[in-house]
């Protein structure tokens, strides 16, 4: 049965995810509490005999390869490989829930489509839904452990009621070598045309919507069927399991608490009047590798965790309750189509019906929640400029012949001047600039620099007159 805590974490507070800590059912410790005391039995037998039963040239020799595991277990990039590996089986796991059918749409599709009281209406309603459900049911026996040992056989299924024996008999005959899931929709379709054809569904257009979710319902079967069949690339789980087995296997003997390396003798230097001498004490010698065992519970529970939910039909603790799916999906959409068939209550005024604006009432726990005000957008708050030129509409139009206002920026107005331009061009409207450049001085370096005297009193004389028109209303 899944898991569920979700009550336990509806509202933050301190210490929320402590009492989590303390379950066992679904826990990472009955996960890896094996794998767990294997390694802490293994690391010990490793300490006592360097400890215990090797000589001082053994135990200099083990310090070296000691050392030389630990550097190499540096070199394995496991929280990249594991990390990565984990999110696509996170992602598959949850995108496989997504494809367990559900009947919701389709008996709803099917109440409003097929009409008639009287038995044989009642007879096509629960029979296409019955088909839907057959469907869902024999693909759950292909994919799902705990559906195929409560269905072995298909007598179990006929004996369930999903299927009569005249549908195991036509159903067997159709000899494939294939999964055969599908065939119980090819019947829901030829029944729902059959049912056009009487009269049951009245219009197209509601056969079509029927088919239509029909196929919803077949495509989600047909996914959860190639989710069991196409799996993660065989190579990437060995990749993934090699490279933190042979990591842990490496921190067994690299992570033991050696004799400290010896370096090169250095000559004492002379102590100052009141100075110690240095500690040449090494690292701290503890029986017990606290960080080593930590990084073990990190590194190998992630992996357990991606071993746990990379097939979630089996027998886990958090694996889906895909029997309970089905006694759901059955009762649920039988009620549907049979008892609830134009079984309506009566149509009446609601309590709003003379009040202009409903407001549901607060219990004496939710009031506060009344009072406090409506969203209404991030920007409604927000205050504009007063300035009335700011908010004067303009047209930007390219045949617009009112001049655009000038562009300003704030901090180049107090560096130049109050109001000054912003020195920013706009190519939207460089194109459109009329009347004399506003730069005639690069027009007089240029004519100087032709040597024509005329033309540089020409260019002059244009540049003036045209600030004399720009000056005039």
């Amino acid at each position: 049965m899944t898991v569920s805590y979700t009550l336990k974490v509806a509202e933050a507070r301190f210490g929320g995810f402590s009492g989590l800590l303390l379950r066992w059912r679904g826990s990472i410790y009955k996960l890896l509490y094996k794998e767990f005391l294997l390694f802490i039995a293994l690391y010990a037998l490793l300490s006592i005999t360097y400890r215990l039963l090797l000589t001082q040239e053994q135990r200099h020799v083990y310090a070296q390869v000691a050392r030389y595991c630990n550097r190499s277990a540096d070199l394995i990039p496991l929280s990249f490989v594991l990390g990565f590996y984990v999110t696509l089986v996170v992602n598959r796991w949850w995108a496989q829930y997504t494809s367990i059918p559900l009947p919701d749409q389709l008996m709803c599709v099917i109440s409003a489509s097929v009409h008639g009281v009287d038995q044989h209406g009642r007879l096509l309603r629960r029979t296409l839904i019955r088909y839907a459900n057959l469907a869902s049911v024999l693909v759950l026996r292909s994919v799902s452990t705990r559906v195929l040992k409560r269905f072995p056989t298909m007598e179990h299924v006929v004996d369930a009621g999903f299927m009569s024996q005249e549908e195991r008999k036509k159903f067997e005959s159709l000899k494939s070598d294939f999964n055969k899931y599908w065939i119980p929709c090819v019947w829901f379709t030829n029944l729902a045309a059959q049912a056009r054809r009487d009269g049951r569904i009245r219009d197209d257009i509601a056969l079509c919507l029927l088919l239509e979710e029909l196929n919803k319902y077949r495509a989600k079967c047909s996914m959860l069927f190639h989710y069991d069949w196409i799996s993660i690339p065989l190579v990437y789980t060995q990749v993934v399991t090699i490279a933190v087995y042979s990591y842990f296997a490496l921190s067994l003997v690299g992570r033991q608490f050696v004799e400290p390396e010896a370096g090169p003798a250095k000559p004492r230097e002379p102590l100052e009047p009141g100075q110690e001498p240095a500690s040449t004490l090494g690292d701290l010698d503890m029986y017990v590798p606290l960080t080593t065992l930590l990084q073990f519970f990190f590194y190998a529970g992630w992996l357990k965790v991606a071993e746990q939910i990379i097939n979630p039909f089996g027998e886990d603790d958090d694996d889906f309750e895909t029997n309970q799916l089905i006694d759901r999906n059955l009762q649920v959409s039988l009620l549907s189509v049979d008892d609830m068939y134009q079984n309506l209550p009566p149509a009446e005024k609601d309590l709003y019906w003379d009040e202009d604006s409903a407001q549901p009432p607060y219990t004496v726990a939710t009031a506060a929640e009344a009072l406090r005000p409506s969203f209404l957008g991030s920007t409604f708050n927000l205050r504009v400029s007063d300035d009335p030129e700011q908010n004067v509409q303009v047209d930007t139009s390219p045949g617009s012949a009112r001049p655009l206002p000038a562009a300003q920026t704030p901090l180049l107005g107090h560096l130049f001047a109050a109001g000054a331009p912003s020195p920013a061009i706009s190519l939207r409207t460089f194109g459109r600039v009329r009347g004399a450049p506003r730069t005639p001085h690069l027009l007089r370096l240029r004519a100087e620099e032709g040597g024509d005297p005329e033309a540089a009193d020409r260019i002059e004389e244009a540049s003036v007159g045209s600030g004399d028109e720009a000056g005039e209303p």
